[in-house]
């Protein structure tokens, strides 16, 4: 088997998930709890936010656990609107977002918020200057993601945040979920208020995730309950999916020199080969993209006949994001870019992990011009 689909997610670390089962087994108290058992979770939830606030290198007090990418986004925006409705009502965002963000600014579009979605070129990259001008005496909220989950493009955040610093009153949230150890952040460098990221995009369990809100940044809350996470973010808290987290964000890190440069090469690779493949044409730029993601059309191809044929051969990819893959309507990013309906509706995802190998690859290309040719013989 050939997994290509690691952006939608992939296979959990074994040492999170014997991380996860030995807390889950051995540590089982509810961290609110006053007895010792209790006292115990309640630590190694300590320590995991500790670890993880290590790793982006910011404090243990900025770092919420979640349940993953959609909640650390809706908690982010929504939070941070309802908080500073009575100083504005403008919102700014790109064409492009994951659907977790762009349905969460139409809910708030419905609730009297105004939203600017800002246009991208075609290479799915906003411009700095259009979204400097966009801003209004009333805008209270930017939220734009790192890295692109349909195509891989990187925008350009630390610009935007530095920016940013002639415009103190205005949050900055980015969804780094699909960029994380992969493509470097900074969040202090980047002046960055609110970042959301989901553990099972790097090797550790789902429904775990987390939320970076920068010291002073306020929000609302967008449960009621026991006030866990400093009143941030209520229920009892999934202590053995955080330290799993901690763990998996750990490795991640520790691998992300090394196997950034193997994602790379593997990219090439797939690049190479594609284009040898009649009817091809790839999407993802070769500047300012992230290394593990190919996105790519099959002219005159349904995606989901070519996806299903090549799962045939032990080849799994996907068609765009893993939200909406199921649909049957062409990616909006792939629209957005300027690309034909006709092209946007067959494309397909290569998605890599550090996992991934150059020979994996190649297995992968010859199998696909299989694929390929053998769906047009049919067709014709």
């Amino acid at each position: 088997m050939i997994y290509f689909d690691n952006s939608a997610t992939t296979r959990p670390y074994k040492e999170a998930l014997d991380s996860f089962l030995t807390v889950s087994s051995e540590y089982f108290g509810n961290p609110s709890s006053l007895h010792s058992m209790g006292g115990q979770a309640e630590k190694l939830l300590s320590q995991a936010r500790e670890q993880v606030a290590k790793l982006l290198k910011v404090k243990a007090a900025e770092i919420y656990f979640t349940s993953g990418g959609t909640e650390s986004n809706n908690i982010a925006i929504k939070g941070a609107v309802i908080m500073n409705r009575n100083k504005g009502r403008h919102i700014i965002t790109s064409s492009v977002e994951h659907a977790s963000v762009h349905a969460a600014m139409e809910q708030l579009g419905q609730e009297g918020f105004e939203i600017t979605y800002l246009p991208v070129n075609e290479n799915g990259r906003i411009r700095v200057e259009d979204v400097e001008k966009a801003i209004r005496k009333d805008t209270i909220l930017i939220s734009i993601m790192q890295v692109n989950n349909e195509v891989g493009t990187v925008q350009p955040i630390k610009e935007i945040g530095e920016m940013l610093k002639n415009h103190p009153a205005i949050l900055f949230h980015v969804d780094t979920v699909q960029g994380i150890g992969k493509v470097p952040l900074s969040l202090y460098n980047s002046n960055v208020d609110l970042c959301s990221l989901s553990a099972h995009k790097f090797h550790g369990l789902k429904g775990t995730g987390a939320l970076f809100i920068r010291e002073g940044a306020r929000l609302a809350p967008l449960f009621s309950g026991g006030n866990q996470e400093r009143m941030m973010r209520s229920g009892t808290e999934n202590v053995a999916g955080a330290v799993a987290m901690a763990k998996a964000l750990r490795m991640t890190m520790d691998k992300s020199d090394s196997g950034t440069r193997r994602m790379k090469k593997i990219q090439t690779i797939l690049r190479t080969g594609l284009r040898e493949i009649e009817g091809v044409v790839i999407h993802t730029p070769i500047e300012n993209s992230a290394p593990h993601i190919v996105n790519f059309s099959l002219n005159g191809m349904k995606s989901e006949v070519f996806i299903h044929a090549l799962e045939q051969q032990g080849v799994f990819v996907s068609t765009t994001s893993a939200c909406s893959s199921k649909r049957k309507s062409p990616s909006k990013t792939l629209l957005a870019m300027g690309i034909p309906e006709s092209l946007a509706e067959s494309a397909i995802r290569i998605s890599l992990s550090f996992e991934n190998t150059e020979e994996e690859a190649k297995t992968a290309i010859l199998a696909m011009k299989n694929t390929a040719n053998q769906l047009r013989k049919v067709m014709n």
